[in-house]
């Protein structure tokens, strides 16, 4: 089983190097690398070429003008050739047990198509500063999951095969693309927690999600949601209508407070256990 480690890069070759030596230190060594770089204005393209060197199992694409992370990523899936795909950025870094684990349950469950562990934030030098909690089994089968508050969080493995068969991921998101990708997997089948923090995220005034482009990732995050809310043919959502168009996240963000309440979270714990035993 081929696991394809995708990566989208722009300008982030000076990071690669520990993206690179985090891939090759991995216990599941049936891997390769799909790097597609969307037309960087910095030296990124001589750093990754010069960090792969001659090793085939590093496959280097390049955009013919530069697309956007949500291009990007789609085009990514479509050059692999593994039966697994995760996506990792050039300027993060997973540890040595990231691939193997989603392996052995991807072999294990045939009904799972996706996997995600927990991440933990670090400095611009790759230094632990803070985990994320927030990471957890959600509940399987549910039209009004929507990742909200967030807890599918890298590292995310998902079956190639099924992703090819459904609706591909949203070429216009800039931002947000891969809570796309999360909500159209999770419609296809069931989606498994690994209790581990594999994800090394890096904390750097470049990152896409850190920048200026903060405030935009809510509006592209509410966008997503509202998609999924209208692929799953959703009129209404604890009693409230969803909007027939999309015009700000702030009003889908409080279509989904309730999510946020005592109640909904012991409805949850119960249905969880429930889909433990039960299956």
């Amino acid at each position: 089983m081929i696991f394809s480690v995708l990566i989208a890069n722009y300008n982030n070759g000076r990071f690669f190097k520990d993206c690179y030596d985090s891939i090759i230190s991995q216990n599941y060594k049936n891997w390769e690398v799909i790097i597609l770089d969307d037309c960087s204005t910095d030296n990124s393209l001589e750093l990754i070429k010069n960090t792969i060197g001659s090793d085939s199992r590093f496959k280097l694409f390049e955009n013919k003008e530069n697309s956007g992370v949500g291009v990007t990523k789609r085009k990514l899936i479509e050059l692999a050739t593994g039966s697994i795909c995760g996506y990792l950025d050039p300027d993060d870094a997973i540890k040595p047990n990231a691939l193997q684990s989603a392996v052995d349950i991807l072999e294990k469950k045939k009904d799972v198509v996706l996997t995600y562990s927990r991440l933990v934030k670090c400095d611009e030098n790759l230094q632990p500063l803070k985990n994320f909690k927030s990471a957890m089994q959600v509940p399987n089968g549910q039209k009004t999951f929507f990742n909200f508050p967030i807890q599918i969080a890298p590292f995310v493995a998902f079956r190639r095969d099924v992703y090819m068969k459904g609706e591909k991921m949203n070429p216009e998101l800039k931002i947000a693309e891969d809570q796309d990708l999360y909500f159209k997997m999770y419609e296809s089948g069931k989606v498994a927690f690994i209790n581990q923090t594999d994800y090394l995220y890096r904390s750097h005034p470049g990152g896409i999600s850190q920048n200026e482009n903060k405030k935009k990732s809510y509006e592209y995050y509410g966008l997503a949601i509202w998609l999924a809310m209208k692929r799953r043919k959703l009129q209404s959502i604890n009693g409230k209508g969803i909007p027939e168009n999309y015009s700000n996240s702030q009003e889908i963000f409080d279509l989904l407070e309730y999510q946020n309440k005592i109640s909904f979270r012991i409805q949850k714990k119960i249905l969880l256990i429930l889909q433990k035993l039960f299956g």
